[in-house]
């Protein structure tokens, strides 16, 4: 991933919305890989305390756009098509880690696959995996 794609994935991340504002970060990001990791507040969880399935999804979803990006030519960006999503245990940990891969990339279509761990006391168990259809859509005008 060049300096320039960085770039805009930090532009993307500082932007208002709920990737900001939930905490969402970026842990690492090469073409094609992207990690994205998120810490436990109380307004991210379910009744049980465990991280609520809407924001597994939605961190899962922002990796996998992160990282679709990430194998698209310059000024260009990735926008879900499809998403899924398999649960497969409770997020009960203090933060969840997205590990998002490109499993093809065409010219207008990547599929990614991305690991959701849940961690607590330095310790990983996975919590669900998605699969993520993304297409390619222009850099809004003056944003790349």
């Amino acid at each position: 991933m060049g300096a320039e794609q960085l770039a805009v994935l930090d532009r993307i991340m500082n932007l208002p919305g709920f990737p900001k504002s939930s905490g969402m970060r970026v842990v690492s990001a090469e073409p094609g890989r992207v990690t994205m990791a998120l810490a436990k507040k109380p307004e991210l969880t379910q009744f049980f305390g465990h991280f609520h399935g809407g924001v597994i999804t939605a961190l899962a979803d922002h990796a996998a756009g992160a990282c679709a990006t990430s194998s698209m030519p310059a000024g260009k960006l990735a926008v879900t098509v499809e998403i899924k999503v398999n649960f497969l245990s409770p997020a009960d940990g203090e933060e969840i880690i997205a590990r998002a891969e490109t499993i093809q990339a065409g010219s207008t279509i990547v599929v990614v696959k991305v690991d959701v761990v849940s961690r607590k006391a330095g310790a990983e168990r996975i919590c669900a995996f998605a699969t993520a259809t993304m297409r390619a859509v222009d850099m809004p005008a003056g944003f790349g």
